[in-house]
């Protein structure tokens, strides 16, 4: 918005907060949606392409307007950070029709302080890459961090227009590989960073000496050795009154769809790693955290078992109770409490039993499984309330329960919910192991 009030720049014609649910996203999140001019002329690149006749004095001409675009900006100190031919589009297909510049993603303030390595390949700068070797070093912990970190300017968007303006006379980038790769490959890198490009024959044998000036004056790789903005609109080439009729090898390369698709690939992957933030996690050792993963699998373990062992147990306990005689006395599970905590039926011993286990077992399952939609801790309150009718006999589980703040009827505070599950399964043990002992 501080840049838009420029012949050259798009323009912002109004910016909403509002709530959007795009029709793959489950729900609405909140959005800043900015309305801009309509721009029907296309990119730079495919309007080339359209022109049969692209000349070099076009190509100066078009030159001369990024150039203002990005005068304008640098005269706020703003550094545009991504600028390349996808981001320069034309207002209409008319043949005087202005360009302009877009995408301000990645723009910044200069304080001196730009060291976040933002790039799309082809156009980027030395001292960008060297940002990004530093940062990922530092990052890996191969050096340590600097006190004061490596640092580019504003600098690095008059690098990318000597690009633009290479790409735009020839119809290819200065710098470039022959291996595709979702990162700038090794050799693409090393001839970037010693600005090591030349002006084969073929293509630039009918381009001006001024045209080859200004690109060699731009891709300098020392930053204080390159044109500034203002030299760059000062150069004879945006200002020349020659004819500069001669057509470009560059509209007939770019009519190549399979290049131009390649190049476009390329600055999509590398703008989709760009755009995905740095995060720095910190995971906790898996003997503190809480997991709720771990928990399950854990938990569920140990229910298996303690299920297996009472269904054993209650078979054990069937095939005895069908051997005794019925002159017998009835067979009781537990030993009749003497203060007062719950008796088990003498008349239906086994099925208490079973019931107790059962209950038990509920808690458990409602400790590492809690079913959706219900309140949470009210559910664990009931299932426990149930579990503790058929087992205050258990020492172990009162004890316990103490611990964990239960009044006989819920819970006073809120529960560890894994320590409670591994209490009522050492209360399942206890009870499986004196029922066999019975």
């Amino acid at each position: 918005m501080m840049c838009a009030n420029n012949p050259n720049i798009v323009q912002i014609l109004e910016v909403y907060a509002n709530s959007v649910q795009f029709p793959h996203e489950s729900s609405p999140r909140a959005r800043l949606l900015i309305v801009m001019e309509m721009m029907e002329g296309g990119e730079l690149f495919h309007r080339i392409s359209q022109h049969r006749h692209f000349t070099e004095k076009m190509a100066s001409e078009v030159t001369k307007q990024i150039s203002q675009a990005l005068e304008h900006c640098h005269s706020l100190n703003i550094a545009h950070r991504d600028l390349k031919p996808e981001n320069l589009l034309f207002k209409d297909n008319s043949l005087d029709a202005p360009v302009k510049l877009c995408d301000f993603g990645f723009a910044k303030i200069d304080q001196g302080d730009l060291m976040t390595p933002q790039f799309t390949p082809y156009y980027v700068a030395p001292q960008v890459l060297e940002a990004q070797r530093r940062h990922q070093k530092e990052k890996s912990g191969i050096i340590p961090t600097s006190p004061t970190p490596y640092t580019y300017n504003k600098s690095c968007d008059l690098w990318s227009l000597g690009v633009i303006i290479y790409v735009m006379l020839c119809g290819y980038p200065p710098f470039y590989s022959k291996h595709h790769s979702r990162t700038i490959p090794k050799d693409m890198r090393k001839k970037i960073m010693m600005g090591s490009f030349d002006f084969p024959e073929d293509e630039w044998s009918q381009i001006s000496e001024m045209a080859k000036d200004i690109v060699r004056k731009l891709l300098k790789v020392k930053p204080e050795e390159r044109l500034t903005i203002e030299g760059v609109l000062s150069h004879p080439w945006l200002n020349c009154t020659e004819a500069l009729d001669n057509v470009l090898p560059s509209a007939q390369m770019m009519m190549d769809k399979a290049v131009v698709a390649g190049i476009q690939q390329a600055h999509a992957e590398q703008l989709a790693n760009m755009r995905i933030q740095d995060l720095n996690i910190s995971l906790k050792p898996l003997n503190s955290v809480n997991n709720p993963i771990l928990r399950k699998r854990k938990l569920l373990g140990s229910l298996c078992v303690c299920s297996l062992l009472s269904l054993s147990m209650l078979t054990v306990i069937t095939i005895r109770c069908q051997s005794l005689n019925n002159t017998h006395p009835p067979l009781c599970l537990s030993p009749k409490p003497s203060d007062g905590f719950f008796i088990h039926d003498p008349e239906n011993g086994g099925e208490d039993s079973n019931v107790a286990l059962e209950k038990l077992r509920d808690v458990i399952a409602q400790c590492i499984l809690p079913q959706a939609g219900e309140n949470e801790d009210e559910k664990l309150n009931v299932v426990m309330y149930e579990a503790w009718r058929f087992n205050r006999d258990c020492k172990l589980l009162r004890d316990g329960l103490q611990g964990l703040s239960w009044d006989g009827r819920a819970f006073s505070d809120k529960v560890d919910r894994l320590k409670l599950a591994e209490i009522v399964k050492q209360a399942i043990e206890e009870r499986t192991n004196l029922e066999e002992s019975h």
